[in-house]
């Protein structure tokens, strides 16, 4: 059966065995646009406690938060990447909290000691999540105002153009509970709850914690019931809450994915204010990679200029963006992320 899922390891296995036949032939395009406000430029932001300004009573449902698609996929070629590099051992987690990320979307594989590894397909992006949880551990400790949702998924199917989980080991939601226990604290505790998801909170709840959001097996389903009660029907793909078409078959249908971002962004603003939204930006195939898809290529724009630019046009162009959820992305650039935290000076209850 056809799946997003396993679409995807299709395109990455598919891309390998090309460039094994090709000897290599199959070059990986130029950056699709170069560096701009809404486009690889990081950095430019500066947010490292943003919500240090928004009350206690704020329901995360409320916020809008940037976040990053594959938050560590920063190796493995063209079709792999989807964020800039800025280090490994999860270096790259910290530069995106300090500009304002407030939402990661963390990929895991089950290795040997039980432990989990980072990877995007088959890929190991030099990173494990114990990097993940000191580099978060250490940014809430110095800004305890803060807080960030989790999306973890197992990653490994062990099919073509996937990873394959170390044998002999325990299940992925027993690792997690190992890591959890470890670091008594940095979750928010109702998420992390296998028998039960929990409520939306509020912010003065989770400050200085992690709240995951959900816990994904690698095929599409939840381990337990972690993360939020909302969430129950979040597989791979969209879902009530969530919009993640994410295969994007050419440079061409980048329109198409830009018209789905901004119907959910619109459906975000009107919609349950008790709920969270989920918008992911992030796109690729074969014929259009992650950094097209972000920036735009060969004449056509990329998802996040469309964003920056939606989120600034007025009401005189189309109702304003009240809300835009967990905004997921590829690639973002600093003004993009300044834009989207801006949207919450305008809604904070």
């Amino acid at each position: 059966m056809d799946t997003p899922v396993r679409r995807r390891h299709l395109i990455a296995g598919l891309v390998a065995t090309v460039l094994a036949a090709t000897g290599g032939l199959l070059v990986a395009p130029a950056p699709a646009q170069a560096a701009d406000a809404a486009h690889r430029s990081l950095r430019t932001a500066d947010n490292p406690d943003w919500m240090r300004h928004l009350p206690d009573a704020t329901s995360l449902a409320a916020l809008s938060l940037p976040g990053t698609h594959d938050t560590l996929a920063i190796h493995g070629g063209a079709w792999t990447q989807t964020q800039e590099n800025h280090g490994n051992s999860a270096a790259t987690l910290a530069v995106q909290l300090r500009a304002g990320v407030r939402a990661v979307d963390i990929r895991a594989r089950i290795n040997e000691g039980n432990t989990l590894t980072i990877h995007h397909g088959g890929t190991y992006q030099q990173a494990n999540f114990d990097d993940v949880l000191n580099v978060l551990g250490s940014f809430l400790a110095a800004r305890p105002t803060e807080t960030v949702v989790m999306r973890l998924k197992h990653e490994c199917t062990g099919e073509f153009g996937s990873c394959t989980d170390a044998s002999g080991q325990l299940g992925f939601a027993d690792v997690f509970d190992r890591y959890r226990a470890a670091r008594p604290g940095l979750f928010w505790a109702p998420s992390v709850n296998r028998s039960a998801g929990a409520a939306v909170p509020a912010l003065g709840a989770v400050r200085g914690k992690v709240v995951l959001a959900v816990l994904h097996g690698p095929r599409g389903g939840r381990h337990g019931q972690y993360g939020l009660a909302q969430f129950a029907d979040w597989g791979h793909g969209s879902s009530t809450y969530v919009q993640d078409e994410y295969h994007v078959p050419n440079v061409g249908a980048i329109a198409t994915k830009r018209d789905r971002v901004r119907r959910h962004l619109d459906a975000t603003s009107a919609g349950d204010p008790t709920r969270m939204y989920v918008n992911f930006a992030s796109g690729g195939s074969v014929f259009a990679t992650p950094e097209a898809v972000a920036g735009g290529a060969l004449g056509v724009q990329g998802v996040n200029p469309f964003l920056l630019t939606y989120l600034n046009e007025g009401s005189e162009v189309h109702p304003p963006v009240r809300r835009t959820g967990m905004l997921m992305m590829d690639f973002p650039g600093g003004g993009l992320i300044d834009r989207i935290i801006a949207v919450n000076a305008g809604r904070t209850s």
